[in-house]
């Protein structure tokens, strides 16, 4: 039998940045995955710059900024008559971060390269077929190249998507609704003569697909909808069909400019939330706990943030420094988080699918328009970005009248500080796993009561570039402001104690 604190399944975006989460604090880690190997397709593209700065803070960037696809603008055309233009500049001055526009195969790469750095690697091939739980740990069972074997964690994480395995087997259910029977998606090389940075959605009717440029020679990737009563499986022909389909009828392009299809696939839509993240000692993250529509690339993101946010907690726990029901708080946190992106993207996909005339002249006439409009286009951005995700009035949002400045439970922005030593750093790359303390250079004392429940390793020291802050801000390794107010130790040691349980 092998062990390990965690047992993580799924090496997908969400598992991969729990385990790197867990081994920045030291935490024995073990992800496994039944595929035989990564995804060489390109599935989800772009990482919201919320996403951005979760792998930041993961130490797992790399180079992906030099392989972001240069897109300028998004462009909306209803009968193919351009109604609004939307600048991807606008969204990095809205939101205060621009998003990257990369393939989830090079994200998941640089998770991975970010992990094996920290001694892991994902055992591939190897699927979950059972699990028993009891007070101290978890015992499962995996199906792998060897034939059975028996591990034992002391949590298990479902990170393992839609048809979780881990969920299914927990018990736990995943209520919800379809959406839509087919969503279609076609990686192409074609010779087209399109602006390859602009990507453009075009609808006709209740009829749309998108079009946008993918890293490399004249390669595209087509997605939508499929037409109103396809059913039943689609073979690879069928696909293309229905994409072909769609482009003669919304674009002014012609499937003749295909001239290679790389990928084709699709997927039914729905729209569920597991009944609870957590069941004893098994926990759940990302599409295994909430899937919805992919309109507006949240779901990657949603589950980065999920696996940030978790990370940290079961490292205290594991450590024991926290007690069990700081993983309470993990619930309370993200599943608000999930209930709104299921509305939204809920909303858009009946907007964009227009499944009757009303919706469809609502659709043209007045969100559109709209849409063009930069007060729309800021809002739009601002909450794809997920940069206003707060957790006030949560469980680890310590009380505050302050006013000015972040409140407890906000996000605290990528300001520039200093460390001990003098040297400049931004805030989000000096946590990379630990908490920050952000004050004047001479609190010492606030330093050391910190540092006394958290541990010495884990409690990083910075004072603002510019200026000098009148309170003492802890902030958590997810750069959520956790607690402020004057330097006052002892009140800071009993707020981490009563917090940590």
């Amino acid at each position: 039998m092998t062990e390990s604190a965690v047992l993580i399944t799924g090496a997908g975006p969400t598992g991969l940045a729990l385990a790197c989460g867990l081994r920045a604090q030291g935490i024995p880690v073990r992800v496994v995955d039944r595929a035989d190997g990564p995804i060489g397709t390109s599935r989800a593209l772009g990482v919201q710059p919320r996403g951005v700065e979760v792998l930041i803070r993961l130490g797992a960037l790399a180079d992906l900024p030099e392989q972001v696809i240069p897109l300028r603008e998004v462009r909306m055309y209803v009968a193919r008559k351009l109604i609004s233009t939307m600048p991807m500049d606008r969204m990095g001055a809205a939101s205060g971060r621009s998003p990257l526009l990369v393939s989830q195969v090079e994200v998941e790469s640089a998770l991975r390269e970010r992990l094996a750095g920290l001694g892991v690697w994902p055992g591939w091939g190897r699927e979950l077929t059972g699990f028993t739980q009891d007070s101290s740990g978890v015992t499962a069972t995996l199906n792998g190249p060897s034939g059975p074997e028996t591990v034992r964690a002391g949590w298990l994480v479902g990170c393992d998507g839609a048809h979780s395995q881990v969920r299914k087997l927990a018990g736990i259910g995943f209520p919800g609704v379809p959406v839509a029977e087919h969503f279609l998606i076609a990686d192409v090389r074609a010779d087209w003569r399109l602006d390859r940075q602009v990507m453009g959605s075009w609808s006709h009717g209740g009829d749309m697909i998108s079009v946008c440029p993918l890293p490399g020679e004249d390669r595209w990737r087509l997605m939508g909808p499929s037409p109103s009563g396809t059913e039943g499986e689609l073979s690879q022909d069928d696909i293309l069909s229905l994409v072909e389909r769609q482009l003669l009828k919304c674009t002014p392009y012609r499937e003749t400019g295909i001239r290679e299809v790389e990928w084709l696939s699709t997927f039914r839509i729905h729209r569920r939330l597991a009944d609870t993240y957590r069941k004893g000692r098994v926990l759940l993250a990302g599409d295994a706990v909430a899937i919805h529509h992919p309109f507006g690339g949240q779901g990657m993101n949603t589950g980065l943030g999920d696996a940030e946010n978790l990370a940290w907690k079961l490292a205290l726990v594991i450590a024991d420094r926290a007690g069990e029901r700081l993983l309470d708080s993990y619930e309370a946190e993200r599943r608000p988080v999930a209930r709104g992106v299921l509305a939204g993207t809920g909303f858009v996909t009946r907007l964009v699918m227009a499944e009757n005339k009303m919706t469809g002249l609502l659709r043209d006439r007045v969100v559109m328009p709209l849409m063009n409009t930069e007060k729309v286009q800021n809002l739009l951005w601002r909450n794809a970005s997920q940069l206003g995700v707060h957790y006030r009035g949560g469980p680890l949002a310590a009380p505050s009248r302050r006013r000015l400045g972040p409140r407890p439970g906000e996000r605290v922005p990528d300001i520039l500080c200093r460390d001990r030593d003098g040297v400049t750093v931004r805030l989000h790359e000096a946590l990379q796993g630990r908490w920050a303390l952000l004050g004047g250079p001479c609190d010492t004392e606030s330093v050391a009561a910190a540092a006394d429940v958290l541990g010495e390793k884990d409690v990083v020291w910075l004072t603002p570039a510019e200026g000098l802050p009148r309170d003492v801000l802890l902030i958590r390794p997810d750069a959520h402001l956790a607690w402020r107010g004057r330097p006052a130790p002892g009140e800071l040691s009993r707020w981490l104690a009563g917090a940590l349980g």
